[in-house]
């Protein structure tokens, strides 16, 4: 495994970073039956796991292949050697053309832009999964899905584990429970063997939670403390972890919790950014202990810690926007707390 870099140059190394797959999922890959469809795979994600899943496939000589399908292009997927296709899904027509595989990671959904359209969220999160879910037989799925579906924990529970009772607050939360309930029904009729990933949050240097609070402390913007507290996880070990639950895809569903083995103080983090930059943070206001909090140790159990740790995480974010590297400008809105985003 080649060695982490201190800092990251350019979006070609991150890209290459995000996507690089770890020895154990190359071995898992080599003896996975049959190829790897990723349905939603122009999100944020999707293209760092399209790319992991064909480096595994190609480092382990296999036959297998990968097929990307989103309502988007897919161009440069596609120029990489990855079969893509462009289809709308909420369509009969593209749900008709959509490939079949034993092997599905299903990352369709909406977030962004949720208040004020909830039909559209509820279309994309929960109709739509329940037609996919219907086309898919008895392959194994890995379904994303979010933290979110979990009550506002207090720190001081230490996270949702596995076991808390679903409660989503907010229609876009509800409307991902509702995509977990779809799969389910699909399990229940069809033998769909599926594992719910509710991840709690993924970020890179481009976006996510650290991407927003060095923004923050960077331009001297006041970071509201209310929700004081946070769970991440690099988005390459959210890859990886993905492609290997596809081990864990049973009937009747299965779920695991998907973040970083650390509950982030949003105030130590916004002064260790300042130390890293320069910088003296603005706060406004204090913790009231809530957030959507996870507790991963399942996961951890599982597939080991993240390789890539907070702190890195937070030096290579510092470095980025310090030296004024792209952004998304797609705020988490990881401090709401009335399931409004």
């Amino acid at each position: 495994m080649e060695p982490l870099p201190e800092k990251i140059e350019n979006e070609q190394q991150l890209d290459e970073l995000l996507s690089r797959p770890r020895k154990e999922l190359v071995d898992f890959v080599a003896k996975l039956s049959g190829d790897i469809l990723i349905i939603g795979a122009g999100g944020k994600i999707g293209p760092s796991l399209a790319r992991m899943a064909q480096r595994a496939i190609q480092s382990a000589g296999t036959e297998a292949k990968v097929m990307a399908v989103d309502a988007c292009k897919l161009d440069a997927l596609r120029a990489e050697g990855i079969e893509t296709r462009q289809l709308d899904l909420l369509d009969p027509a593209g749900l008709a053309k959509l490939p079949k595989a034993p092997n599905v990671i299903y990352m369709a959904g909406r977030k962004f832009g949720s208040t004020g359209d909830e039909p559209t969220t509820w279309a994309v999160n929960t109709l739509l999964a329940g037609d996919v879910a219907r086309t898919l037989g008895q392959a194994r799925v890995v379904a994303f899905s979010t933290g979110c579906v979990y009550p506002i924990m207090h720190v001081e529970t230490g996270g949702a584990t596995e076991q808390t009772p679903p409660a989503p607050v907010g229609e876009y939360a509800m409307s991902c429970l509702g995509r977990e309930r779809a799969f389910d029904y699909a399990s229940a009729k069809a033998g769909l063997k599926v594992v719910h990933l509710r991840l709690n949050y993924a970020v890179e240097l481009r976006y996510g939670v650290l991407a927003d609070i060095a923004g923050r402390v960077w331009r001297g913007e006041p970071i509201d403390l209310a929700t004081g507290f946070a769970n991440v996880i690099w988005q390459g070990d959210v890859c990886n972890i993905a492609l290997l639950s596809l081990a864990l895809a049973s009937s009747p569903p299965a779920a695991l919790n998907v973040t970083g083995p650390e509950t982030v103080s949003i105030r130590r983090l916004a002064k260790r950014f300042g130390e890293l930059m320069g910088r003296e943070p603005v706060f406004n206001g204090s913790e009231n202990g809530l957030g959507y909090l996870s507790n991963a140790s399942r996961a951890a159990k599982l597939f080991g810690l993240p390789r890539v740790g907070l702190e890195r995480v937070t030096r290579w974010t510092a470095d980025w926007i310090r030296r004024g590297g792209r952004t998304l400008d797609k705020p988490t809105h990881y401090e709401t707390q009335d399931g409004k985003f």
